[in-house]
This record gives C-alpha cells, structure tokens and sequence, in this order.
C-alpha cells in the first residue's frame, strides 16, 4: 500500500530515536486532510499508539499507520526523503495525485 525508500527509512529511524520513539515498536502516521494550494495535505507524525480503525503497513522495516478515511488518497504511494542543499524532506510520490504544489505538501485528484 505505502512503500518507503531506503532513504526514508534511514532519516525516520533518525528522527524516531531522536524524538524518544522506537523505531522497532511504533509508527509513522501518513493521512491526508483539506487544506493546502492545492485541496488535500499530507499529514506525517510518529505515534506510539494504534486506533481499531487504522490501517497498518509495513514497507523496509517501517510500521506505516493510516486512517480509514485516507486510504483511498494513499494507496500505492511511495515515501521518500531528499536531503542536502536543495532537498526538501520527506517527499510523497502519490500516483494518485493529479496535481502537486510547488513544496510537494499537498495535492489534488
């Protein structure tokens, strides 16, 4: 459902430990909500904590959890992390997404 790239992977474990998270036992949350240039908005977070109605993935090791409502904006959307000089962080590459905006935060179908 959602792939994450190695890259990804390396700066979650990084951010999840720094943020007293363990990258063995708890979550990145991904889900969409209104809002953004472009309609919809990418929500990203770690949790700890996993509600009946979320939607577990796991992709390289990574414990990915989604709501419900989210779903259908997701699937099939890889999470990837550009870093350096001109990065721009954790990135969605959503081939659902019709339209992006220009900081790659939000999107539209």
């Amino acid at each position: 459902m959602i792939k994450v790239s190695d890259q990804a992977k390396a700066k979650a474990v990084q951010l999840m430990t720094e943020e007293g998270f363990n990258p063995v036992e708890d979550y990145i949350r991904v889900g969409v909500k209104s809002g953004g240039c472009s309609g919809l908005e990418y929500v990203l977070r770690f949790d700890n904590q996993k509600a009946d109605t979320d939607q577990l993935f796991e992709d390289n090791n990574i414990k990915i959890i989604v709501d419900k409502k989210s779903i259908l904006y997701l699937a099939g959307t890889t999470l990837e992390y550009s870093g350096g000089l001109n990065g721009k962080g954790f990135v969605f590459n959503n081939p659902n997404a019709s339209r992006t905006c220009g900081c790659g935060e939000s999107f539209s179908l």
